[in-house]
């Protein structure tokens, strides 16, 4: 006999769900409030009827909404859903399907009571799915009634046939089944990541800044000086007044001056130039120092609040580049690559360990 595969799919197979990264490894993304597509090939074998439904959960794991999917590609058995996620944070998903009994009934029913074949015992059937149908936990007692009530009707022999028929397949009856269905078989997929972010996420006008830039000038003998963080936040209103709502800061830590740059990138820098703020790393700090130059924590601190009060938020370029000054080259050696003569490949060379 030949080896089975202890991998089988659901009752119901759910296959190629959308949107999935990497086998699920990596979570889809969207943003609060985005409407997005969740969509699976579903299919079973026969003539049963069967629907999908798009589940989205929230972040602590509960069901968000169900959204019931629709054939988008008739004859491929391709189902889709259309959902949005209402917060930031970690949520999932996954794909239900089931075997649906009430509409394999009124199938099989409206086409064979007409013609007069196995009337009774369709009627019955009909009867006796309607009776389950009505006792499903959750069910609204006015939707339960009506289930109840129609399947009375469909056992009421001083009726014609195609009376408790009708009584069958009655608005009220498919609607309380569209608002909680009966469900056999429930397969469900597996469970995939998704991301919801903020809504800026998705689009934003950004402005770019070099702190040091918003403020700086020439004293009276023509020496430069810089400008600091609480200089740019000074300056932050002209930004925002042009419709701005992200600003964009080039990176705020120290500056090394081993092969520091000079003015227009020359590769010698004179006395008093800056260097550039990608040469990241000094006897003051590395990626989580501020550049005592442009200020302290404090003073960025009150830069990003002063952001926000105009309606910005902030976003720093965190650039994993190292001048050979950075107290990492000394303190994690392992993180760079290491030349002949000792010295680390220069800008870019740490290593995302």
């Amino acid at each position: 006999m030949g080896h089975v595969s202890e991998n089988l799919l659901p009752r119901i197979p759910i296959i190629e769900v959308f949107p999935v990264v990497e086998d699920g490894t990596l979570p889809a993304k969207a943003t609060e409030e985005e409407p997005f597509p969740i969509r699976a090939t579903v299919f079973r074998e026969g003539h049963d009827a069967f629907a999908a439904e798009a589940v989205l959960l929230t972040p602590g794991g509960g069901e968000h909404s169900r959204t019931r999917m629709v054939d988008v590609a008739p004859g491929l058995d391709r189902y889709e859903a259309w959902v949005a996620a209402d917060a930031p944070g970690a949520w999932s998903f996954r794909v239900d399907s089931w075997s649906d009994p009430y509409a394999t009934w009124a199938h099989d029913a409206g086409i064979k009571v007409p013609a007069g074949i196995d009337v009774p015992l369709m009627l019955e059937e009909g009867a006796r799915v309607l009776d389950r149908a009505a006792a499903v936990p959750g069910r609204d007692s006015g939707d339960a009634a009506a289930l109840t009530a129609a399947a009375e009707q469909l056992r009421n022999e001083a009726l014609t046939d195609g009376e408790r028929l009708s009584a069958g397949l009655a608005g009220p009856v498919v609607d309380a089944l569209d608002r909680l269905p009966l469900r056999d078989h429930v397969s469900p997929s597996a469970t995939y990541p998704l991301q919801v972010d903020r809504s800026r996420a998705l689009a934003g006008s950004w402005y770019e800044i070099f702190p040091r830039s918003l403020g700086s000038g020439s004293d009276e003998q023509g020496n430069w000086y810089t400008g600091t963080l609480r200089t740019a936040a000074e300056r932050l209103d002209r930004i925002a007044a042009m419709g701005f709502d992200v600003l964009y800061l080039t990176p705020v830590s120290p500056i090394g001056t081993t092969n520091r740059k000079g003015r227009n990138n020359t590769l010698v820098a004179q006395p008093g130039d800056p260097g550039s703020p990608y040469g990241i790393g000094s006897a003051d700090g590395g990626h989580d120092a501020i550049n005592p130059e442009l200020g302290g924590v404090e003073d960025f601190i009150a830069l990003v609040a002063r952001a926000r009060e105009l309606g910005m938020e902030v976003a720093l370029d965190l650039a994993l580049q190292c001048s050979p000054d950075h107290p990492w080259v000394t303190e994690h050696p392992e993180w760079f690559t290491i030349l002949a003569d000792g010295s680390i490949l220069f800008v870019g060379s740490v290593r995302c360990v």
